[in-house]
């Protein structure tokens, strides 16, 4: 091969590489660019979502607040909260998300401080209904579930369920107390206790020691059946 060929090789070579080069090179200076701002973009969207819960503390199930109200709290614009959410219905939701997820880490951390599947349940049970003991935890529990009743069901493929969200923590204990449906028997009990906390959560109420008891009976009668 002359030395032209082979320098012409070379250069078509180069003439290839460059432009996977660079868009490799584009493409990580712009996932370096977001990287760096993950912790403010992470602070922005708790400010958000801790503001939503505050202002729908304050208006209980008198009204909805607006994205402005929302925003004027976080101390962020429009701009901001529509980087986040598309719309006040998504909002929501991931508000109804969070507090979910937290209440799942508190099911999970009471259910772990036993061992028997009975008990689990119990303290599943205990820790639903609890949500209503405290009357301060109670109006913001409420105040959430009023304004998720106002999302529209194309936000997701179905409205929101707090019930299906917390059940699926039964499943394990009640397959080990031998439910031969224990997806099913999940699915009922947690339908059938986060209905009861909203009864309580609605009437202001809360549950006494034998209605708490009560409760875990039918539960552990039903997952026996």
């Amino acid at each position: 091969m002359s030395p032209l060929v082979s320098c012409q090789n070379t250069i078509l070579v180069r003439e290839n590489l460059i432009p996977d080069r660079a868009e490799d090179l584009a493409e990580r200076i712009a996932l370096d660019a977001l990287a760096k701002r993950v912790p403010e973009r992470s602070l922005e969207v708790r400010r958000l979502l801790d503001a939503g819960l505050s202002v729908m503390r304050e208006r209980g199930t008198m009204s909805r607040p607006r994205v402005a109200d929302i925003v004027a709290a976080a101390g962020l614009s429009n701009d901001a909260f529509y980087r986040y959410f598309e719309s006040k219905d998504a909002f929501v939701a991931a508000i109804l998300d969070d507090g979910m997820a937290r209440l799942s880490s508190y099911l999970i951390h009471q259910m772990a401080k036993v061992e028997d599947p009975r008990a689990k349940i119990s303290a599943w049970v205990e820790g639903i209904l609890s949500q209503a003991a405290d009357l301060s935890a109670a109006g913001t529990t409420l105040a959430v579930l009023y304004n998720a009743g106002s999302i529209n069901a194309g936000v997701d493929a179905s409205p929101p369920s707090a019930s299906s969200a917390l059940g699926h923590l039964l499943i394990e204990p009640l397959t080990e107390l031998g439910s031969p449906s224990p997806t099913l028997d999940a699915s009922v009990v947690s339908h059938a206790v986060v209905g009861q906390l909203s009864e309580f959560l609605w009437q202001r109420t809360q549950p006494t020691t034998s209605q708490i008891a009560r409760v875990v009976s039918l539960c552990l009668a039903l997952s026996e059946a």
